[in-house]
Formats: C-alpha cells, sequence, structure tokens
C-alpha cells in the first residue's frame, strides 16, 4: 500500500486515504450496497428504527437539493421547506384528488417544485447573502399560511388523509415489506448521482465560479443570471421530489407543521455540518443530525443543549463542515476533453496518464 500511495508521512493521512479509497471504490460500493439492500432484515430493524433510517436518507436528499443552491452556487435559502411541502401536497392532492398513481404525482410535485423556484429566482436574481435569506424566509411563511389557510383545498390544519401507497409492478410499496424504503433509497442514490454529474458539468463549473466569485464569474463570459435561477429551479425540483416521497412515508397523512421554518433549518444544518459542496457530506450530516437526538433521549431536555453546543463548536473550529475538505484526487477531465488533448499530442496534461505541467 505504501509503494502504491505513499506513507502517511510524506503525503498526509487525508491523500494516502482518498487514493486507497478512490482505488478500491467498487469494492466498498458492492459492500455498502449489499448492507444496504439487507438493512430492512436485520433483527434490529423494529417500524421506529425503519422510519429513522427512513428520514436520513430523505433528509440527505433534500440536503442535497439544498446543496446545489448553497454548495455549488453560494445562494443561501432559508425557505426549503417551502419547496418540500409543496412537493408534498402537490403529491398528495393528485393521488387523493386527481385520482392519479403515485409515479406521476411525483412527477409533478417535483415539476411544480421546480416552477415555483423559477418564479421566486427570476425576482431575486440582485439578491445575495442576507437579503437573499429574507426573501426565501418570507416564501417559506407564505406558503405556511397557503397550507393553512385555503381549507378548499389544503384542508387547512386538519392535512390530507389517507394518502394511497405507492405500487410497483402490481405490489404495494409500505413500511412493512421495505418497499418504502427502497423506493427512498434509489431516490436518494438517483439524486446524488445526478449531483455528482451537475457538478462535474458545464453548468456546475460556472455554479461553483458563481460560488467563488461573482464579479470574476461575469467577467469570464458566465451569464450569471441564467445559472442562478438554473440552481433554484434543479434545487427545488429535488426538493419537490422530496416532498413528493415524504407523504408516502408519513402514514398516508401530512399536515402544515410538518413544514415550518424549523424544518429549512434542519435542512440548512444537514447541508452546513455535513459539508457545503459536498455529496457525502450529505449522507453525515443527516445521519447525526437525526440519530444524535435519539441516541441521548435518556438526557431529556439536556440532549437539545448538546446538540447546540456541538453546532457551535462546528461552526467555529470546522466551518467547511465534517466532510468538506479540499479533495486531493486529480481532477477528472471529460471523455472529449481527454480525446481532444490525446488527439493534439498533449497527454502529458492528462490526469493519471503523463507527469503534470
Amino acid at each position: 500500500m505504501e509503494k502504491r500511495f505513499g506513507s502517511v508521512k510524506e503525503n498526509g493521512l487525508l491523500y494516502v486515504f482518498e487514493h486507497f479509497v478512490d482505488a478500491w471504490k467498487w469494492v466498498f460500493i458492492v459492500i455498502i450496497g449489499a448492507v444496504l439492500l439487507y438493512t430492512p432484515n436485520f433483527k434490529f430493524m423494529t417500524p421506529a428504527n425503519m422510519r429513522i433510517v427512513i428520514m436520513i436518507i430523505l433528509y440527505a436528499m433534500l440536503g442535497m437539493g439544498l446543496n446545489v443552491l448553497i454548495g455549488y452556487t453560494g445562494q443561501v435559502s432559508l425557505g426549503h421547506a417551502g419547496f418540500y411541502g409543496i412537493g408534498a401536497y402537490v403529491c398528495a392532492l393528485s393521488m387523493t384528488k386527481l385520482g392519479w398513481s403515485f409515479w406521476p404525482a411525483l412527477l409533478a410535485a417535483g415539476v411544480f417544485a421546480a416552477l415555483i423556484g423559477l418564479l421566486l429566482g427570476l425576482p431575486t436574481l440582485r439578491l445575495s447573502g442576507t437579503y437573499l435569506s429574507i426573501v426565501t424566509l418570507g416564501f417559506c411563511e407564505i406558503v405556511q399560511m397557503i397550507l393553512k389557510q385555503w381549507e378548499s383545498v389544503t384542508n387547512g390544519n386538519y392535512g390530507i388523509r389517507n394518502i394511497p401507497k405507492p405500487v410497483l409492478f402490481g405490489m404495494k410499496l409500505d413500511m412493512k415489506n421495505g418497499g418504502v424504503f427502497y423506493l427512498t433509497l434509489a431516490l436518494c442514490v438517483l439524486t446524488g448521482i445526478a449531483c455528482l454529474a451537475i457538478r462535474n458539468s458545464k453548468a456546475g463549473r460556472a455554479f461553483m465560479a458563481i460560488r467563488d466569485d461573482e464579479l470574476a464569474a461575469t467577467m469570464m463570459g458566465i451569464r450569471t443570471a441564467r445559472y442562478k435561477i438554473l440552481a433554484f429551479v434543479i434545487s427545488a425540483f429535488i426538493t419537490g421530489l422530496g416532498g413528493g416521497l415524504y407523504c408516502v412515508i408519513a402514514n398516508s397523512y401530512i399536515e402544515p407543521t410538518s413544514f415550518v421554518f424549523n424544518t429549512s433549518i434542519l435542512i440548512l444544518s444537514v447541508v452546513i455540518v455535513g459539508g457545503l459542496g459536498t455529496v457525502r457530506g450529505m449522507v453525515f450530516g443527516a445521519a447525526l443530525l437525526w440519530l444524535f437526538p435519539q441516541v441521548f433521549r435518556f438526557l431529556n431536555e439536556w440532549r437539545f443543549v448538546i446538540y447546540g453546543v456541538l453546532l457551535v463548536l462546528m461552526m467555529q473550529f470546522r466551518p467547511q463542515g465534517a466532510l468538506g475538505w479540499q479533495s486531493t484526487l486529480p481532477y477528472r477531465l471529460s471523455r472529449q476533453t481527454r480525446r481532444l488533448l490525446a488527439a493534439r499530442g498533449l497527454e502529458a496534461y492528462i490526469p493519471g496518464r503523463g507527469k503534470e505541467a
């Protein structure tokens, strides 16, 4: 191992760890995948524990959605509970009042949330930082009031009951047969793959350029307004899908108090604690924030004090998040870029194939 990756003393623990994991990534993927697929069959997986695991996966997905906006583009939102609630209610109403099946209702939830994200993104193009946070906070409160007051559609504080379960190939997906777990896991994995693809795409590089220096990005010819709106739309779409998924997780019942400002703060905490701009961090952040109150439940109210102190210490000593380190792996060029460099005799500039210039 030392011959291949170098010693920890020479290259550092992070360098050796990342290159080791990268070299054996498919082995780790197979092992982790096998454990996840077997999760519903573990003896300790009671209905209560299963629900906690499902909520961890769901919030990892919600964190990935917000991470596109905050981690990639640098736009702070305090109103993602609004998109979350919109997705849940659109999906639930499509099934209960329009008679749709779960799959088109879930897609409608994501698309409708994305459209609202577009409408919200347009007037906020010139806003950033604190001002954008205040606007998104106001948006969250507006959604909350609509869900409570538009009783003819949303049933107000009574919520929506008897939401049908998803059906796939004639089999109803619920908690008992593990169908909801596998559905949530599949959507979270697909979301993670999509976020990684976005980060490595042209749009992703534009997002990160805007995050690092919007003025410099504009001077380089990046249409910042277009990409900021695109980030809003993608983030809202993913969060809307998460909301549509929640309406079948929550025992076929949703009501407005599930989508309050505190929910926005929890999603934001997942992103910040896990690691801005990373996908791995969203999983860690969701697991930490959901498991901590459960593990220390015996401390009663004091567990929330410890929880708050840990968040403060994290912001003070690890502002980039627990897993938000700068990767030591070489940047992976696209196949098209590799072919262009190889055709021009510039193989030495391709990471991993020649000496770096």
